[in-house]
């Protein structure tokens, strides 16, 4: 493997989980957001998790530290030029992310492997900005990154062999189990995933069921360990309506319209855990 420098660009949920694993695998890691102040809420939160670590005895203090110091920050793209694998994890909005990719197909290396940690997007789209398709991959994490094993290994069209199985042993040295699928809208983990979400909601919608009994049933009869509409709220309900939107129009499928009181929730500002409110109330 000839991967040494990881740049992770976008710190929230996803990003500083992603700077953390490929830190804490020993790869030195540059976390870039648009703002310093996105960078150290990121970095912040790398390190609460590794001293809840220290606390628990699954590392000590010295180890700690050394994670730590894997990670550095920084609001400049130029500072990505010299890495060896750049992954993205950005806000799911497609031409902000080719936007990005044609940046850093400028900024960095011709050697530079790119990744995006899209939940939805065509890989094979987002590589067609650069001048390296054949060199790009998706790595779908999964939430919460450090805690999930899964990473949803993505070949565009275009890409190669080689990236493809350098990335599937970059996912197993970060202690992931990569699962290597082909390219299309969702993928397979939310072209399965979301859209029975959507269907909870419908059933929500016509008073087939309660949020609660809709969620007990596919827990208790199903072995789920969350119900759809409760992990609606820890994913985002604006996150699952922007999955519904891309499989909608990808498929151009009527299978995928977006339930219209999903669209409504959005619209009213019940994004889920994040604003308070979704189908549950976490405000009590």
């Amino acid at each position: 493997m000839n991967i040494k420098k990881i740049g992770v660009i976008g710190a929230g949920q996803m990003g500083h989980g992603i700077a953390l694993v490929a830190a804490k695998a020993g790869f030195s890691v540059i976390l870039r957001d648009i703002k310093d102040d996105f960078v150290k809420n990121g970095i912040s939160k790398i390190e609460r998790f590794l001293g809840k670590s220290v606390e628990k005895g699954k590392m000590n203090a010295e180890e700690k530290e050394k994670i730590l110091s894997n990670v550095k920050g920084t609001t400049k793209l130029e500072d990505l030029k010299d890495a060896d694998l750049v992954i993205e994890a950005i806000f799911e909005n497609i031409k902000i992310k080719k936007e990005l990719f044609e940046e850093l197909d400028k900024v960095c290396k011709k050697e530079t492997y790119f990744a995006s940690n899209t939940s939805t997007i065509p890989i094979t789209d987002l590589a067609s900005v650069t001048n390296r398709p054949d060199k790009f991959i998706g790595m779908h994490f999964m939430n919460p990154v450090p805690l999930m094993k899964l990473i949803e290994v993505i070949r565009g069209l275009r890409t190669s062999d080689e990236t493809t199985k350098l990335i599937k042993d970059l996912s197993e040295k970060m202690g992931k189990i990569p699962v290597e699928v082909n390219d299309g809208p969702g993928f397979v983990s939310n072209r399965v995933l979301i859209p029975m979400i959507n269907e909870a909601v419908f059933c929500l919608m016509d008073g087939t069921g309660t949020a609660e009994n809709i969620d007990n049933v596919m827990k208790l009869g199903m072995n789920h360990p969350m119900g759809p509409l409760a992990l609606a709220d820890l994913i985002g309900l604006d996150v699952c309506l922007d999955i519904m939107n891309v499989l909608y129009e990808g498929f151009n499928d009527s299978k995928y319209r977006p339930c219209p009181l999903l669209k409504k929730m959005v619209q009213a500002g019940y994004l889920g855990r994040k604003s308070g409110r979704g189908f549950y109330d976490y405000n009590k």
